[in-house]
């Protein structure tokens, strides 16, 4: 897919400000239990350089740190950052958070060992550069991890409802075709000698009813706010109602998210989910 995007720096000006806008250091609270199992995963340890790219308020940095490892994360919203600052802060944890575009990675060639991203970067508008600019940054021997949302999953099916009312901008991929297989092997068949893509479950568990949680993302998650900014009455109660359970019933959870671990040429295999760039 071609890298050029119509007004792109109202497009990246927009988006900045969607993230800033609301409060998603609230929404990432529910996330931050499969973030830490996430990162448990990854098998990361001390004298290990880690960036995390789009962290958002540290829910992937954060227990990257404990591990000893040396951390960097990088995010477009710098109210994100200074929550996560406050994380590291209040465990005493040395993490390094700066504002940054996944598209357009501050470090140079080949200089991190892990380079991983959850529920982050698949939100950027132009994925055959984000994937360049992941393997770009990760060393030889190093690993590349992302999680990202499904199609088929709940918030998968709540962002295609939403584009239904609210449509995105033209030409921009939908974000969770990064949950797709064969279009993840596309875009990193440039960069990979071994890709393994594994399926999970995210339970994200509210203390709320559905109509509660509806009114939770209306408060603090930007996306949906924009969503019913721009809808009638009529059609806001329909969204309310739409988004109050899933097709089954099922609440309060999403059905699965991709997990992706990417590993570089020259390091020790793993179980699954490995990803070799091509030298």
């Amino acid at each position: 897919m071609s890298d050029a995007v119509p007004d792109l720096a109202q497009l990246k000006s927009g988006l900045k400000a969607a993230w800033m806008a609301g409060d998603f250091g609230q929404i990432g609270k529910y996330t931050a239990p499969e973030a830490d199992r996430f990162v448990e995963r990854l098998g990361i340890h001390s004298n290990t350089r880690v960036l995390d790219v789009a962290c958002g308020t540290g829910n992937t940095a954060i227990p990257a740190a404990r591990t000893g490892a040396a951390v960097t994360g990088v995010d477009i919203a710098p109210n994100l950052l200074e929550q996560a600052r406050r994380r590291a802060a209040a465990e005493q944890l040395n993490v390094h958070f700066e504002e940054g575009d996944a598209e357009e990675l501050p470090y140079p060639d080949r200089s991190l060992d892990v380079v991983l991203t959850m529920y982050g970067a698949m939100f950027a508008p132009r994925p055959d550069r984000v994937a360049s600019e992941l393997a770009r940054v990760g060393k030889p021997g190093g690993l590349i991890a992302m999680a990202n949302w499904t199609p088929e999953g709940y918030v998968g099916k709540f962002f295609r409802l939403t584009a239904k009312m609210v449509p995105p901008p033209p030409g921009i991929p939908a974000p969770t075709l990064w949950g797709d297989e064969a279009t993840v092997r596309q875009r990193l068949s440039h960069y990979t000698s071994k890709l393994n893509l594994t399926r999970r479950i995210s339970r994200m568990r509210y203390p709320f009813s559905p109509k509660e949680n509806v009114a939770f993302f209306r408060q603090y998650f930007r996306p949906t706010q924009a969503t019913f900014a721009r809808l009638d009455t009529g059609r806001s109660g329909r969204i309310s109602r739409t988004n109050g359970s899933d097709d089954d019933g099922t609440k309060h959870r999403d059905r699965r998210h991709h997990l992706r671990r990417c590993r570089v040429p020259g390091g020790s295999g793993y179980s699954c989910l490995n990803h070799r760039r091509s030298s």
